[in-house]
């Protein structure tokens, strides 16, 4: 007789789950590295670094990042830290830096922050606060919008503003594609206040650029020293994808934090 398809399904699933659980139940060596990319981006724009830090054996997971508000995408990257066996080193890029500060929050595992040309926002800022601390975003004139059902708003970047917004240091063919591929982010979420500042009680470093038209570099600097990060690299030129145009900088320093005492 021919094994019914709804068997087949089960055991399958049984076989995914119990692999996962025992690739889960055995801590790491070395911390797993949890990346969360940020507006107008997706997890492969982290490729480049996921390439060196594995080369250099690192487990990393290039965490979905819903876009949609700080404190319900913090819950979706606090999942995953809880899924994880042993330490953790969360990096953000952009609003991804938001997320991991408070994803971080209750995660005893969490050894460190990693700020990617990401903000490090203090108990009730917001991204929209801080970009605009000190002169030198020109992000609000390069979007378009798209109203959503529940009257907030979608953001995007207009896509022949793009390679010079937010990618100025990469191939202008892949910053068209990245153009396509963007994903946005809700008005409301880059407006949330922050909650509780984790990196006020772990270590944290910050990789920026001194060419980033997201992010001016002078706001990079001030959230740098509040924090007193352990570390900040300043990429002389670099846009506000430094995990693209400069991967091997930002993976040092993740492996930096990763192997810090």
């Amino acid at each position: 007789m021919r094994t019914p398809l709804r068997a087949l399904m089960l055991t399958a699933t049984l076989a995914v789950s119990g692999s996962a659980v025992a690739q889960n139940a055995a801590p790491q060596d070395k911390p797993t590295i949890v990346l969360v990319h940020g507006a107008f981006a997706e997890s492969s724009s982290w490729d480049p670094v996921i390439a060196k830090l594995g080369k250099d054996g690192y487990r990393v997971i290039a965490a979905a990042n819903p876009l949609r508000s700080v404190a319900s995408d913090a819950v979706n990257v606090s999942a995953v830290i809880r899924s994880i066996k042993g330490q953790v080193v969360l990096v953000g890029h952009s609003y991804g830096g938001p997320v991991i500060t408070e994803a971080a929050n209750g995660n005893a595992n969490v050894k460190a922050l990693v700020y990617v040309a990401g903000f490090a926002p203090d108990t009730g800022e917001t991204s929209l606060t801080l970009a605009a601390k000190f002169p030198g975003s020109t992000l609000g004139t390069s979007l378009t919008t798209v109203v959503l059902p529940d009257g907030d708003e979608d953001l995007y970047i207009q896509p022949e503003k793009f390679h010079a917004q937010f990618a100025a240091d990469v191939p202008a063919a892949q910053a068209e594609a990245m153009a396509a591929t963007q994903r946005p982010v809700t008005l409301s979420a880059l407006g949330e206040p922050s909650r509780v500042a984790a990196w006020k009680t772990l270590p944290s470093y910050m990789i920026y650029g001194t060419a980033d038209r997201n992010i001016p570099a002078a706001v990079m600097k001030f959230m740098a020293e509040r924090a007193h990060a352990r570390k900040t690299v300043v990429v002389e030129g670099a846009s506000h994808v430094v995990m693209i145009s400069h991967p091997a900088e930002v993976a040092s320093l993740i492996e930096e934090a990763a192997q810090a005492k």
